[in-house]
């Protein structure tokens, strides 16, 4: 044992059996002894015996978890998604559909985008998703992230459905049969029906 730890135990078993002489513990200068409380020290007892003190070892702190939060539509949320963005669209989740509606009381998809688009990032879009092309630059579908735009079209190869693209391959639109849900774009219906991707220039957040 190093010759200062043996001093300490030494001078702490001193102390608290009360067994040394005044003289003797004056004898004890700073220069030879460190200072020792019982905070610095616990004993472990084993079948009611004490033993040796054991130097307390210092507590490792924990490593923090990432934070995540459960949106109202069913999608876990991280600290990179824009979470003004899912705010908004649970504003009108749920809200029945209706052709050319704009209000909580029954919407179609183009306008639930304009909403969305001017509510998260004051962006005004055109009227008919077939003009909503107009506003932005058509990207990929392995290009897309979150914001970006998701176009469908009919048998006709014509555009006809908008929505706006989350995470995952889930976006937000307002479908005619559902109203403002979330779907999927690996979903055989919207899969086949898928057009192309658009992206606005003036959609910049922390998260692209």
């Amino acid at each position: 044992m190093k010759k200062d730890s043996y001093i300490k135990l030494l001078a702490f078993a001193l102390i608290t059996t009360s067994i040394y002489s005044c003289s003797f513990f004056k004898e004890l200068t700073s220069n030879d002894l460190e200072t020792v409380t019982e905070e610095d020290f616990i004993f472990e007892e084993i079948s009611g015996e004490t033993h040796q003190p054991i130097k307390k070892q210092p507590v490792e702190s924990q490593p923090t978890e990432k934070t995540t939060t459960k949106s109202k539509i069913d999608i876990t949320l991280c600290d990179k998604d824009n979470e003004k963005l899912y705010a908004a669209i649970e504003k009108w989740y749920g809200t029945p559909y209706k052709g050319g509606g704009c209000t909580k009381e029954g919407v179609d998809c183009s306008c639930f985008t304009i909403n969305i688009y001017q509510e998260v990032y004051n962006i005004t879009l055109n009227r008919r998703a077939m003009d909503m092309v107009q506003n932005i630059k058509l990207i990929d579908r392995k290009d897309l992230v979150e914001g970006d735009l998701v176009f469908f079209t009919n048998s006709k190869g014509r555009i006809n459905h908008v929505g706006i693209y989350l995470k995952e391959n889930m976006f937000a639109h307002a479908s005619s049969s559902k109203g403002v849900i979330v779907s999927k774009l690996t979903e055989k219906y919207w899969d086949s029906r898928f057009y192309k991707g658009g992206r606005h220039n003036d959609v910049s957040t922390k998260w692209r």
